[in-house]
């Protein structure tokens, strides 16, 4: 079990100086962050003054509002509204700027290479009474409320296949006990005893999907 701590996150601020990114898991890992040498990547803005996103050619980006109330996204001369726990999609070669119509805000960015990978999210609520499993190819980012998370049942086949990389490890392997996690840890994904977040609140659950395009 994985799990991604926000607070061991070094911010890299943005060249234009409208505020800064974490980065969250990327691949391959050893590629550059600030190039765009990645095939995908998963990060956590802060926005706190109007101006133009960065352009990423041959991109594809989903960004979701997960703190502060409103962002006012124009994309190629079209304005949209985009509102809290709602993703919205767009091309990363898309001339894209952005307002701020109700003050700061914070967003999930999800980031894929076109035709190799398709990234997804959805936000959802979790309980205490039914644990919400995270599997290979996906990434759990806590975005409000208490939760915990704890290996699941043992699978009897089934290895991950290093398509997320980063983070810290979580307690040894064997360990059953839940873990708390703060607000915005990520817990990686495992068909292995995949993951199983429990408690109350909502939690963005990213999926990276391996484009195939053998016919």
């Amino acid at each position: 079990m994985e799990i991604i701590r926000f607070a061991d996150i070094h911010p890299e601020p943005w060249r234009n100086g409208g505020g800064v990114t974490r980065e969250l898991a990327s691949h391959p890992k050893a590629a550059s962050a600030q190039d765009g040498a990645w095939d995908w990547r998963v990060s956590i803005a802060d926005v706190s003054k109007a101006g133009e996103f960065s352009v990423f050619p041959g991109m594809e980006r989903v960004i979701t509002i997960i703190d502060g109330e409103l962002l006012l996204l124009t994309v190629d001369g079209s304005e949209h509204p985009l509102e809290k726990y709602r993703p919205f999609r767009f091309s990363g070669e898309a001339a894209s700027s952005a307002t701020l119509p109700t003050g700061d805000i914070r967003d999930l960015n999800v980031i894929a290479r076109t035709g190799a990978f398709k990234g997804y999210t959805s936000i959802v609520e979790i309980s205490k009474k039914r644990p919400h499993p995270v599997f290979e190819g996906q990434l759990a980012v806590l975005l409000e409320g208490k939760a915990t998370v704890a290996p699941g049942a043992a699978e009897e086949s089934g290895a991950a296949d290093g398509t997320h990389d980063g983070g810290s490890p979580a307690p040894a392997a064997g360990s059953t006990e839940p873990v708390e996690l703060s607000r915005y840890d990520a817990v990686v994904g495992s068909d292995v005893q995949s993951p199983e977040i429990s408690g109350r609140g909502f939690v963005a659950v990213i999926s990276i999907d391996r484009v195939d395009d053998q016919k």
